[in-house]
């Protein structure tokens, strides 16, 4: 497989919209009105007028990019991120015999390629799965916003470390996790992700992946997801078709995953 492009369509429906806003004391207020980086950094610390002045010029030159377009290569020193303003990419390891591992899927309000901002080259490649809106972010900006803003600057470390803490949990499911109770916990990992930044409910999301993509994210063959994906409709837990997941039996899916959810920090406030 030599990238994403083999494996990710470009559809996918997007639901809602994200909203953070401060105000001065004259009334005066301060939006990132469509934001989802700025929804989901909100729920770390609030955000004030510096930081969500500095987060609107962040995402200001945007440009689009097309379903399994590559945004970092491993092994470059590329020195940039990417904000992900709109669509899905996926973070993945190339093998020598061209075989490839998924590590994380990335949703609106993520950063692409944040470590490559410090390590001297990129450990990972990623790519667009969908028809996709980003943001570049020069390394040596967000190096100075760590400086300028350290609210800003931990509330993006937050991020950072809830990422990592997302691809723990895939590296549990792809080594220790049966098919049914792997995909039970990312359905589950999805639905709260994207409820954080507006774009789900616990009634369900929108997502753009096939069944192939999906049982590439999972490291399983299409044909056993397909018997997965109908042992959650037989019992009455999800639904995944027609590019929507639905949630039919929440608290009951989340038993069965033993997603407990903690990981993900949603909570809201930073610790201490």
């Amino acid at each position: 497989m030599a990238g994403c492009a083999a494996h990710f369509s470009e559809h996918g429906a997007r639901e809602g919209s994200a909203v953070s806003a401060s105000t001065t004391g004259d009334g005066e207020a301060v939006t990132a009105a469509g934001s989802a980086l700025a929804r989901k950094l909100g729920r770390f610390a609030p955000l004030g007028r510096d930081e969500l002045a500095a987060l609107a010029a962040l995402e200001a030159e945007r440009r689009p990019v097309a379903a399994g377009a590559e945004l970092v290569r491993e092994r470059e020193a590329g020195q940039r991120a990417f904000i992900l303003r709109d669509g899905w990419a996926c973070c993945y390891k190339l093998l020598p015999d061209g075989g490839r591992q998924v590590i994380d899927v990335r949703l609106p309000g993520d950063f692409v390629g944040l470590r490559s901002v410090l390590l001297r080259t990129a450990d990972h490649s990623a790519a667009a799965v969908t028809d996709a809106v980003v943001a570049e972010v020069p390394a040596r900006r967000m190096l100075e916003l760590f400086h300028e803003l350290p609210r800003l600057g931990a509330a993006i470390l937050w991020a950072a470390s809830r990422d990592e803490a997302v691809v723990v949990e895939h590296l549990v499911g792809l080594g220790r996790r049966d098919a049914l109770t792997r995909t039970a916990h990312f359905l589950v990992e999805l639905g709260l992700r994207l409820e954080l930044v507006g774009l789900g409910t616990g009634a369900g999301f929108a997502c753009p992946l096939n069944q192939y993509q999906l049982a590439d994210v999972l490291g399983l063959t299409a044909i056993h997801l397909n018997r997965v994906l109908r042992r959650l409709r037989e019992r009455g837990l999800a639904t995944f078709r027609d590019g929507r997941v639905v949630f039919h039996d929440l608290p009951r899916l989340r038993a069965l995953a033993g997603h407990h959810g903690g990981y993900l920090d949603q909570a809201g406030g930073p610790p201490g």
